[in-house]
């Protein structure tokens, strides 16, 4: 039977589901061997595309017919995005000083990170969409161990309209996958290598292995005298003090190889102890080349590219230089990025990322897609077309479920694209991956960033964002995240039909199974106050009450009912916290804040942060650490003031797991907004995070 489906991507593994390309196919049935042998409908592979050279007319033709740059990688700025980047591991043979921390960083659970047939589904798709280059990254992406048939599957997208496949790797094991790389597609690599000299390597890299790499350079370069043409460039981080005396020593090694050597800004990331003293920028290390070739002159590179290069006269290579803190090229940004658990990143120096993982993985609750389920997936979806089910739109062919939904969510990230990153000021504050883990990053997801205190208020967007995006391409899920707060990650949208979790249908309550849930880092921040009669207030402010120290011994509580709170709340998982901290402080007459409303003053003021690393938040715990200390100062009071009240105890703040950042706008203005990032997260190291209130007069 005929079906009008868009054709899937040939691959290596036939059964693996692959997004739409463009032609139609008809599947028919064929016998698979499986345990239990079943007709199952297959698809017929078209002859081989061999482009044709047009005529001037056709050519013209295609240019007036050509169909616009799909709008889903497009943003409100009108680039267009045919670069993706995919992270196949966060493992690296090396721990370079400017891109790993000291002490590592933890690596993800395999399950966590994408599967071979995920990659090769998402390449596709982006392909399908017109990214016409991948480039795969790490971590270091030789050491994974299917990197060789992940680059024939996704060299196989060639026909479909990719037209470079590229690889950033250390080149330690290079030279031992090399040949069966550029076989399977490979058309350009980045060497990353920070100094010259064996002996300092060692010292940049924490590692032995500059003779492995410098085989892997050699290697490229006889492939390339056989006729591979390969595109080789070697990237060098250029940190001031320590490897700068190794600029000329590169630029020379462009005097008799065709080689592209770029000179890197030396960049802030998690862990990396970046410091502005560090960093050698274009201008300085271009002078520095200039002291020594006065005739060195700029090239002109196309539009996109991200490196300024530059040519000695009569040396055969080149040098370039990546200029993101002080020049950046955010103007012609066509790049995105997937990192290896998954997450989409439209912005290198941006803290938002969004999960295409978990939606790929949804009908599997959560579980790893390999071939089998994709194929699982591809045959309920044949079904539904068998029924008349077959999903369609604006008149076009049917489209899967899935490659639909994951459109919305890209469309939707690369609208929310900013028009420039921040600048140094600012890059060097924000809370980002260590380098290790950019382009593949780690486990951190940045949800859904909600406001506590006005739930329903739309965003405000200073450029009005979506305006291009094709609503009439979008389902109704998309449709309505519009409208919501910023969104940031896998995070789900708020369910239109909300149940209680604790209750069975049969109205009985139960503790929540939560042990397939993900551990991730989780923080709450909680707040109450007790209003004072002056009698209380003189006493605890000269502490003289008659049972002790009322602030101390309240906090003291507060930590311990923290620790306690399964104990007390009935349906509370017990959590391995990892930090509490209980502050309880007395505010003087006549001080106001939005975060006690009606309240003037003469108060003890409560607030407990509690983190873990779990899989479910600590709300409870830090609610609980209020209301212990609370009932302590209440306790230690009530023989003075008869009318002790605990008010306006409350979460403020909530970050981690999948229902995303919470943060309650009265508390945000309270404490600083200076003090979040752009997806609503608290800033780490900002000192005191406390409500102080304004007096009057000030």
């Amino acid at each position: 039977m005929a079906l009008p489906a868009r054709a899937l991507p040939r691959t290596l593994a036939p059964k693996t589901l692959r997004p739409h390309a463009l032609r139609l196919r008809q599947w028919q049935s064929r016998q698979i061997a499986s345990a239990a042998t079943a007709t199952q409908p297959e698809y017929n592979e078209p002859d081989s595309y061999v482009p044709q050279q047009p005529s001037p007319e056709s050519r013209q033709d295609s240019i007036r017919n050509a169909k616009p740059f799909s709008d889903f990688l497009t943003d409100t700025f009108n680039r267009q995005h045919d670069y993706l980047r995919i992270s196949l591991t966060e493992r690296c043979n090396l721990r370079c000083l400017y891109c790993m921390p000291e002490e590592g960083v933890p690596l993800s659970p395999n399950r966590e990170i994408l599967t071979t047939a995920e990659i090769h589904y998402l390449s596709a798709l982006f392909v399908s969409q017109g990214v016409s280059k991948i480039r795969l990254t790490g971590g270091e992406p030789t050491v994974r161990k299917d990197i060789i048939p992940l680059m024939q599957q996704i060299g196989s997208l060639r026909s479909a309209g990719l037209k470079d496949l590229a690889l950033t790797t250390n080149g330690i094991a290079l030279h031992r996958k090399l040949d069966p790389l550029v076989d399977a597609g490979l058309t350009a690599i980045n060497i990353s290598l920070d100094t010259l000299d064996p002996f300092q390597f060692q010292l940049l890299t924490r590692r032995a292995g500059f003779p492995a790499v410098m085989k892997s350079i050699a290697r490229v370069q006889e492939m390339n005298a056989a006729g591979a043409n390969l595109k080789l460039k070697i990237n060098c981080v250029v940190m001031r003090g320590l490897n700068d005396a190794q600029i000329l020593p590169f630029v020379a090694l462009t005097r008799d190889q065709d080689v592209e050597v770029r000179f890197i800004e030396y960049m802030p990331f998690g862990g990396n102890k970046w410091h502005r003293d560090k960093m050698m920028s274009y201008a300085d290390t271009l002078g520095a080349i200039r002291a020594a070739h006065p005739d060195i002159a700029p090239l002109r590179g196309a539009r996109s590219d991200t490196a300024k290069t530059w040519q000695v006269p009569g040396f055969k290579g080149r040098v370039g230089f990546i200029t993101s803190m002080t020049h950046n090229f955010c103007g012609s940004c066509n790049r995105l990025r997937i990192t290896s658990d998954g997450n989409l990143k439209v912005c290198l120096h941006g803290e938002a990322e969004v999960s295409l993982r978990d939606l790929l993985r949804e009908e599997r609750g959560g579980e790893p897609m390999d071939e089998e389920a994709f194929e699982a997936i591809r045959q309920i979806e044949l079904e539904k077309r068998k029924a008349g089910e077959g999903l369609r739109f604006d008149g076009e062919e049917g489209w899967m479920s899935k490659e639909r939904r994951l459109l919305e969510v890209i469309g939707a990230a690369v609208k929310r694209k900013k028009e420039r990153h921040a600048g140094i000021g600012e890059l060097e504050k924000m809370k980002n991956r260590p380098m290790i883990l950019i382009d593949e990053l780690a486990n951190s997801q940045k949800p859904h960033t909600y406001s506590l205190s006005q739930p329903r208020r739309p965003p405000t967007f200073p450029r009005g964002p979506y305006s291009s995006i094709p609503t009439h391409m979008l389902g109704s899920s998309a449709l309505n995240s519009l409208g919501q707060t910023r969104l940031h990650s896998s995070s789900k949208k708020p369910n239109p039909n909300p149940v209680l979790s604790h209750v069975k249908p049969t109205g009985e309550a139960h503790m929540v199974d939560v042990g397939a849930k993900q551990h991730t880092r989780r923080t709450a921040i909680a707040l109450a106050h007790v209003p004072l009669n002056s009698t209380a207030y003189t006493q605890i402010l000269s502490n003289s009450n008659k049972k002790g120290d009322v602030l101390a011994t309240a906090r003291i509580a507060g930590l311990m009912a923290a620790k306690r709170t399964p104990d007390l709340i009935p349906l509370c998982h017990p959590l391995a916290l990892t930090s509490a901290d209980v502050a309880v402080y007395l505010v003087p007459p006549g001080t106001r804040s939005a975060v006690w409303p009606g309240a003037d003053g003469q108060l003890v003021a409560i607030q407990a942060r509690v983190e873990c690393v779990g899989p479910t938040g600590v709300e409870m715990e830090a609610l609980t650490a209020v209301q212990g200390a609370a009932l302590t100062v209440v306790d230690m009071c009530k023989a003075v003031d008869k009318g002790l009240r605990i008010c306006e105890a409350r979460v403020v703040y909530k970050a981690g797991g999948r229902s995303g950042v919470l943060v309650d706008e009265g508390w945000r203005d309270e404490v600083g907004r200076e003090r979040f990032g752009e997806d609503g997260e608290l800033r780490e190291g900002d000192g005191e995070v406390l409500v102080r209130g304004r007096r009057e007069g000030d």
